[in-house]
């Protein structure tokens, strides 16, 4: 196998590859372009991209010439994989600012790497719908493209496949022929959810240039509990300092499960496996030491290095009862007036979003205001010498609240 395979499929990067033995020597012997689509649903990307962005950098670090496609048509559709239902519609307004936001993004986390961005509404709405249907419908028969699971699993739902989202397949089909043809794209990568979808371009192509085109996809990352990479207690975890602050995202880093430390680290950071095998010698208390290079590491790859030496400082004071005086502590102005109510300040502040939640976790003692229990729903927060109190919520989530 080649050196990046070999790297690829010890992190656990590869779920799926077409062309078993001759994709692994190629890569070793050529330099090829390659692509990955992207969702322009949101203006940020989040942590369930992280390791399709980890994997194209890692590619890139290989020799090969990397092409983000923020999916400008193909959004204009909508994904049907891993939805019960047809997702929301957006307009085309909103998807070029999320394509210009997407790509402005990549282009930081990539810093001084080489990259095409293309959206494919450049080349599909040039097409008109008979022009269309006469180009490719005639290439894919509707028993196989059902076969595909996504469409299946979407058939024997009640809500069902809509004729808009069936198209999909055909797109991103056609946006690889495209590519092949543009750039000479002989490989594209994606998500283990996108397999029909990225086999039915590599197919495609054979059939309408005579010739190979490759592609291999990642698995989906889970969390030792099963679920999704990419959620937390506030939400998504954003790649967009502005949605998620570099604080946050190092925190996310230093919370997951102590079972998961091991695998993140070999498919998130760029650590080399001999020292992640040391790091997973590590026991007890010791998992923390892991746990911080791995919050580092991350946070230094989407945010740099200066943001994430602020994070881990951030970090180290709140651990040793200093938090406040860190800037890289998430902060809000608030007004309390002559006293606020602390339900109505957790509401204020957006940490929760109804009154009920915010009460239970006040019972539950699961509030604290400069790491003092609070000591019940009827508590009233009010001015002090230090301008500030410290929020915290669980032994995870924190906000400097600051009186205006």
């Amino acid at each position: 196998m080649s050196n990046i395979m070999t790297e690829l499929e010890a992190r656990g990067l590869i779920a799926q590859k077409t062309h078993e033995d001759k994709l692994d020597s190629i890569l070793s012997d050529e330099k090829l372009t390659f692509y990955a689509g992207f969702d322009p649903s949101a203006d940020s990307f989040h942590v369930g991209n992280l390791a399709l962005i980890v994997t194209m950098t890692r590619l890139a670090e290989a020799g090969h010439s990397p092409i983000c496609l923020i999916g400008g048509a193909t959004g204009l559709v909508g994904d049907p994989s891993g939805k019960t239902e047809m997702r929301k519609m957006l307009s085309e307004e909103d998807l070029k600012h999320n394509f210009d936001a997407l790509t402005l993004q990549f282009k930081k986390i990539l810093a001084g790497r080489e990259v095409r961005f293309v959206n494919n509404l450049d080349w599909l709405k040039k097409f008109n719908y008979l022009e269309f249907l006469r180009s490719y419908g005639p290439l894919f028969k509707v028993n196989e493209m059902i076969k595909n699971e996504t469409y299946r699993e979407r058939l024997e739902k009640e809500y069902g496949l809509t004729f808009l989202e069936f198209n999909y397949l055909i797109l991103q089909a056609v946006d690889y022929l495209h590519l092949f043809d543009t750039y000479k794209c002989r490989l594209q990568i994606g998500g283990s959810d996108q397999w029909g979808n990225i086999l039915a371009g590599v197919e495609l192509i054979r059939r309408e240039r005579q010739t190979e085109a490759y592609a291999f996809t990642i698995p989906l990352i889970t969390r030792s509990d099963g679920k999704k990479m990419g959620k937390s207690e506030a939400g998504a975890v954003w790649l967009d300092a502005d949605k998620t602050s570099p604080f946050e995202f190092y925190q996310y880093w230093i919370n997951v499960d102590d079972k998961d430390v091991g695998r993140f680290l070999k498919i998130f950071t760029f650590l080399s496996l001999e020292e992640i095998d040391e790091l997973e010698k590590l026991e007890g208390a010791e998992i923390k030491k892991a746990k911080n290079i791995l919050a580092f590491e991350t946070t230094k790859f989407v945010h740099g290095e200066d943001l994430a030496e602020e994070a881990k400082k951030a970090s180290t004071d709140l651990f040793a009862g200093k938090g406040a005086d860190s800037e890289a502590v998430p902060s809000i102005e608030v007004s309390v007036g002559e006293g606020l109510n602390i339900v109505d300040l957790l509401i204020k502040t957006e940490l929760i979003d109804s009154k009920t939640k915010a009460r239970n976790l006040i019972e539950s003692g699961g509030v604290y205001l400069n790491d003092e229990v609070v000591s019940g729903v009827d508590f009233i927060v009010t001015k002090n010498n230090d301008g500030f109190v410290l929020l915290r919520l669980g032994k995870k989530r924190y906000l400097k609240v600051i009186f205006n």
